[in-house]
């Protein structure tokens, strides 16, 4: 059975490359951002920076639901943190696994630009790299350059989930 947790600052195409990895895997896939309370979207989109304390809540929301899928899902999520990693590592019961966006400010701010409807201003990017803690060296952490084009993410990832061994 296969957790994934999609991660990266806003602009890495978490939730593009989500369900395409979702699609290709046959498993539900949660936008993570739909589970923040309505105070941190507030917050976030008068370009607010959120704090652990604002986290904490959304955070046990996302474990809640890797926690409860027992064939298998996958979320997007920020996850910027390495406590907020390990945080939803004992949330979900069971192994879970990360696909790490990570890429230059130039092509997450190129990213950022371009998409309409969202809440997150670009301005909140910088306050988002600052708080990242890369997750180089962590269990089960596959990383992607965003400068790919989503289908090869998509593919790359696919192919190095199935190569993991995953509890049934």
């Amino acid at each position: 059975m296969i957790r994934l947790i999609v991660m990266g600052v806003s602009g890495s195409g978490k939730s593009s490359v989500g369900e395409g990895i979702a699609a290709a895997l046959s498993l539900p896939f949660i936008e993570g951002d739909v589970l923040h309370p309505e105070s941190n979207v507030k917050k976030m989109s008068t370009g607010i920076p959120l704090t652990d304390e604002d986290r904490w809540p959304w955070l046990d929301k996302i474990g809640a639901e890797l926690a409860k899928a027992e064939k298998g899902v996958v979320v997007s999520c920020s996850a910027l943190k390495k406590a907020y990693r390990d945080r939803l590592r004992r949330e979900a019961g069971g192994a879970l696994a990360f696909v790490f966006l990570d890429g230059s400010l130039e092509i997450l701010r190129e990213h950022m630009g371009k998409r309409t409807g969202h809440f997150m201003p670009l301005s909140m990017l910088d306050s988002q790299l600052a708080t990242l803690e890369s997750p180089t060296g962590e269990p089960l952490v596959f990383t992607q350059d965003v400068a790919h084009p989503i289908k090869q993410i998509v593919n790359a990832s696919v192919e190095w989930l199935n190569m993991q061994a995953f509890e049934a």
